[in-house]
């Protein structure tokens, strides 16, 4: 005899019937992608946070240290005069013509009988009448070089050779890099012309023999003019 279910449909058990299959791993498939996405989300959301954070600081430390700056910046002002100023101060100490210590060596140089009657000179060279100009280099062009300072003497001597040994003399002097006689004339009477037709440097020179002679120095750059020891203590070396 075959059995009978007499219970209403409802409260019967549940009983696959297999028309639905794999619809579970499909909605399981779903949420964890739904998860993953969630996970993605939260993670680029913390990152952009982050970077937003990372831009607010640098922000807030650029703003500060180009505050510092201008603050600071006063203090480079004061740094680049104080150097302009000691460069200004350099430049003038080598133009400097030392004249106590040139006007020292000229009284030892000088020999007997041979006296000073003028004396002019020039730190930069810029005299030409003492000078005599820049030398032209070879080739007609002139020297680039920058003129030394020069010094133009005046004076009288007993005879010629005595303003020869004047001239061989000078030469000696702290950094001379040459010479050059301009004139040597003697007059004929103590009131009257000179043999070579009269010069105001004979004045004050009687029937002796008037001389006018330029020494031109190394420029005051040049290192090898100042060497330790190059001038004796007594003509101003060291001083």
């Amino acid at each position: 005899m075959r059995p009978v279910n007499l219970l209403p449909a409802s409260h019967r058990p549940y009983v696959a019937s297999g028309e639905h299959k794999g619809s579970a791993y499909v909605l399981l498939g779903v949420l964890g992608v739904l998860l993953v996405g969630a996970l993605l989300y939260v993670l680029t959301a913390n990152q952009v946070s982050s970077r937003q954070a990372d831009i607010a600081k640098a922000k807030a430390e650029t703003a500060s240290a180009q505050s510092r700056a201008s603050t600071m910046a006063n203090y480079g002002d004061f740094g680049t005069i104080a150097k302009t100023r000691v460069d200004s101060v350099k430049s003038l100490a080598q133009q400097r013509l030392d004249y106590e210590r040139l006007v020292r060596e000229i009284a030892h140089v000088l020999p007997a009988g041979v006296w000073v009657t003028q004396f002019t000179a020039s730190a930069d060279g810029s005299d030409s009448s003492a000078s005599g100009g820049t030398p032209p280099a070879a080739g007609g062009e002139p020297s680039s070089t920058p003129a030394g300072p020069s010094v133009k003497i005046s004076g009288c001597s007993d005879d010629q050779p005595a303003v020869a040994t004047t001239l061989v003399r000078l030469r000696s002097l702290h950094g001379a890099t040459d010479v050059q006689l301009q004139q040597s004339t003697k007059q004929d009477t103590p009131g009257g012309g000179s043999a070579s037709g009269g010069s105001t440097s004979t004045q004050g020179c009687g029937t002796a023999y008037a001389f006018d002679a330029v020494v031109t120095l190394a420029p005051a750059t040049d290192a090898s003019a100042d060497k330790p020891g190059s001038v004796p203590a007594r003509l101003g070396g060291g001083s």
